[in-house]
């Protein structure tokens, strides 16, 4: 791989930002977002992961409607946000991989508090992470899904508002 020219990649940032940035941010036609959809190979590992290493309460477990058989299952994540899992048994699934289109990492806020004692939490389960600037954890989920524990505010992102 090559170098990149880093000054050329900032004055590409640097014209979308002025053309898509500029004057006033319209609403959004969204009301939010209802659930993200993961992929799981064990619905009670997950359901063990999430729960009860991560806090964010199972709400409900529903059959799939578009795969019978197959499991779809929320987790609260506050604010009226879910977490969602299919699991696909019969299915032969290969490992997570981050893919152009795909899922790089999920970010979940919660506030300083809770987020030294979920590091806490991931201690004592053994699960291995990275902090990075002291106000996120990135770690791996049992099915390698990369997630993000921030202790930012909703809307910032290292000092940065980002909404």
């Amino acid at each position: 791989m090559g170098a990149m020219d880093l000054s050329a990649i900032e004055a590409e940032r640097r014209r979308i930002r002025e053309e898509h940035l500029a004057g006033e941010r319209p609403a959004s036609t969204a009301r939010g977002v209802h659930h993200v959809a993961l992929l799981s190979s064990d619905v009670e590992r997950t359901v063990r992961f999430y729960q009860n290493v991560l806090g964010f309460p199972l709400t409900e477990m529903i059959e799939n409607r578009d795969y019978k058989g197959s499991t779809h299952f929320f987790f609260d994540v506050g604010n009226g946000n879910l977490l969602a899992f299919f699991d696909f048994p019969g299915l032969d699934l290969g490992p997570y991989a981050e893919v152009l289109g795909g899922l790089h990492h999920l970010a979940i806020s919660v506030d300083p508090e809770t987020w030294r004692g979920l590091r806490e939490r991931l201690d004592a389960a053994g699960v291995a992470y990275t902090e990075e600037s002291g106000v996120s954890l990135y770690f791996r989920d049992p099915d390698g899904a990369r997630v993000e524990l921030l202790a930012d505010p909703l809307g910032e992102m290292y000092g940065n508002a980002v909404l």
